[in-house]
C-alpha cells in the first residue's frame, strides 16, 4: 500500500504521539509498504531514527500569523518560506510558541474548519503538494483535531482517509467557551468524512462514542507498540542473553536505596505532585525507610511552578535530599534510568488513553504502580506487570507501592512477567500488523465499492443504450 501519514510535531518535546507515529511508519516500510511520513506544525522530534519527510506543513508560525493577522492569510508563498522552514520553527518554537487549550481556541476552532478556516492558504499549500506526489491509497490523520482536513484531501486525491484517536479530550478540556463546545461540534459533524478511526485503546475507544460522536463500528483499536532493541541490550530481560553480555552499556547489579521513579511531562495532567504526597505518607506514615523519589521528563517553562510546588512540599517534609529531577532524556538515558528503579509510578489523575512510559518501564522489568482508570486497566490487565489502585487517592497508591517494597520476590516476579507480556503483546510488529490490517480493510471496502459503482454505471449505461435502441 501507499500511505500517507501526518504526524503533529510537539516542537523540542518528545511526545508519544510521535514516538508512536514514526516507530510505525519505520515498521510498515520494513513490511515493504511506501510510507510518507509528514509532519505538521513542528518538526518532530522523536528517540530513534527519525523517518518523517524534512518539509512542515501548517507550520506553527505561519498558522498563528494568519490567525491572527488578515495580511499573512494572502501573503505571497515566497515570502512564507522565510517562516516555515524546519530551522526556523525549531529555533522560535524553543521560545514563544504556545500548546495551551486556553490560548488556542479560536486557532483550533479554524483549524476544524478546514476549507473554510483562517489557514486555508497552508491548506491548499498542502493540496498542491500532494498533487505533485504518487496519489496514496490512504491518509492517516494523527488526531481528531486535524478531522478539517479529511473531506478536502479526499476530494483532492481521492484516498480513503483514517484518523487515530489518542487524548482529543485532554486539549479540548482546557479550552474556553465558546471555544470548546464549537471544536467538539465541528468534530462530530465531520465524523462521517473519515472512513476508520482508530483509537490507541478500547477504553478510548468506547470513550469517544459519547464523547465525540464516533460509533464503534467506525473504531478499530490499534494498541501502542514498542521497539525493544535498546531496552533488551540495557536491561535482564533480554531475549538472547548473550547480546546483553556483549553490550559495553549494561549497568552493574543494582544497588542502594529503594527508588521511586517517575517519567513523564511535568505537568498536573501527569500526576508528580500525587506520587511524592504518596513518597511522603511511605516514609512519615508507613515506615518506610531514606528512599529515593527520582523524576525525569519534559517540562515546559509554563510548568516550572509546578515542580517548584512537588520540591517545595517535599522541602517540607524535610525529605527534598531523597528527590531529584533528571530532566529530559533520550532513549538510552530513559532506558537507563527505568533499569535503576525499583517501582515505577505515573498516577495521572486524567484518564490516560495511552500510557506510553508505562509500558516502557514494563518493558524494562520494572513493575508499575498504577491509578485503575483509562488505559492503565488494560495494559496492567493484559500485561499482569504491576498493580491497579484506586484512582486519586495517596493512601491506596502509597499502599501499592509498600507492598512491593516489602515483598522482593513479588516485586521481581510482576516486572519479570510484564517485561514478557509486553513484548508479547504491545510490540511495534504487532501494532504495525493491526494498522496493516485496518488500512487494508479500508482499501479492500473502497476497491469493492468501486467496482460496485462501476458495474452500476455499466448497467445503467446499457439499459439506456436498450432503450434507444428500441425506440
Amino acid at each position: 500500500m501507499r500511505i500517507l501519514s501526518l504526524t503533529a510535531g510537539a516542537a523540542s518535546m518528545y511526545c508519544g504521539s510521535c514516538l508512536r507515529d514514526n516507530a510505525l511508519a519505520t515498521e510498515l516500510i520494513a513490511r515493504g509498504h511506501d510510507v510518507t511520513l509528514l509532519p505538521v506544525y513542528t518538526p518532530t522530534l522523536t528517540d530513534e531514527p527519525n523517518v518523517s519527510g524534512g518539509r512542515v506543513f501548517f507550520g506553527g508560525v505561519s498558522v498563528y500569523l494568519q490567525q491572527h493577522f488578515a495580511f499573512f492569510r494572502n501573503s505571497p508563498r515566497w515570502l512564507d518560506r522565510l517562516w516555515d522552514s524546519a530551522r526556523f520553527i525549531r529555533f522560535v518554537s524553543k521560545r514563544s510558541i504556545q500548546t495551551d487549550g486556553k490560548f488556542l481556541g479560536g486557532m483550533t476552532v479554524s483549524m476544524l474548519k478546514g476549507e473554510d478556516g483562517l489557514q486555508r492558504k497552508e491548506l491548499d499549500k498542502l493540496i498542491d503538494w500532494l498533487k505533485t506526489q504518487p496519489r496514496p491509497d490512504v491518509v492517516i490523520i494523527p488526531f481528531a483535531l486535524l478531522i478539517g482536513l479529511a473531506k478536502p484531501i479526499r476530494a483532492a486525491l481521492g484516498a480513503k482517509i483514517v484518523c487515530t484517536l489518542q487524548g482529543e479530550d485532554l486539549f479540548l478540556e482546557q479550552l474556553v467557551e465558546p471555544w470548546k463546545s464549537e471544536a467538539k461540534q465541528l468534530i462530530r459533524d465531520q465524523v462521517g468524512e473519515v472512513d476508520l478511526f482508530t483509537p490507541t485503546s478500547d477504553y478510548y475507544r468506547a470513550f469517544t462514542v459519547d464523547y465525540l460522536g464516533v460509533p464503534l463500528a467506525k473504531q478499530r483499536t490499534v494498541p501502542l507498540g514498542l521497539n525493544f532493541k535498546d531496552f533488551d541490550y540495557l536491561t535482564p530481560f533480554v531475549p538472547h542473553r548473550e547480546a546483553r553480555e556483549l553490550s559495553p552499556q549494561w549497568p552493574e547489579p543494582k544497588r542502594g536505596p529503594f527508588t521511586v521513579a517517575f517519567f513523564g511531562r511535568i505537568a498536573p495532567e501527569k500526576g508528580l505532585l500525587p506520587l511524592a504526597e504518596a513518597y511522603i505518607r511511605l516514609r512519615k506514615e508507613w515506615g518506610l525507610p531514606a528512599s529515593r523519589l527520582e523524576a525525569a521528563g519534559w517540562m515546559g517553562a509554563d510548568q516550572k511552578p509546578y515542580l517548584a510546588k512537588v520540591e517545595a512540599r517535599l522541602q517540607k517534609a524535610g525529605l527534598a535530599t531523597e528527590f531529584a529531577y533528571r530532566g529530559e532524556l533520550d532513549r538510552l538515558e530513559k532506558v537507563r534510568f527505568l533499569a535503576r528503579a525499583d517501582v515505577f509510578s505515573m498516577p495521572a489523575p486524567y484518564h490516560e488513553p495511552k500510557g506510553f512510559t508505562i509500558l516502557e518501564a514494563m518493558a524494562a522489568g520494572i513493575p508499575v504502580v498504577q491509578p485503575a482508570h483509562g488505559a492503565f486497566t488494560e495494559m496492567l490487565q493484559k500485561t499482569g506487570g504491576g498493580l491497579l489502585v484506586k484512582p486519586d487517592d495517596s493512601g491506596s497508591l502509597a499502599e501499592g507501592i509498600w507492598q512491593l517494597y516489602q515483598d522482593r520476590r513479588r516485586r521481581l516476579a510482576l516486572g519479570r512477567h510484564g517485561a514478557g507480556e509486553v513484548r508479547a503483546k504491545y510490540s511495534v510488529k504487532h501494532s504495525a500488523e493491526r494498522l496493516e490490517a485496518v488500512l487494508r480493510e479500508v482499501v479492500d471496502t473502497g476497491s469493492k465499492e468501486d467496482s460496485s459503482a462501476e458495474a452500476a454505471r455499466r448497467s445503467t449505461a446499457a439499459k439506456e443504450e436498450q432503450a434507444r435502441a428500441a425506440r
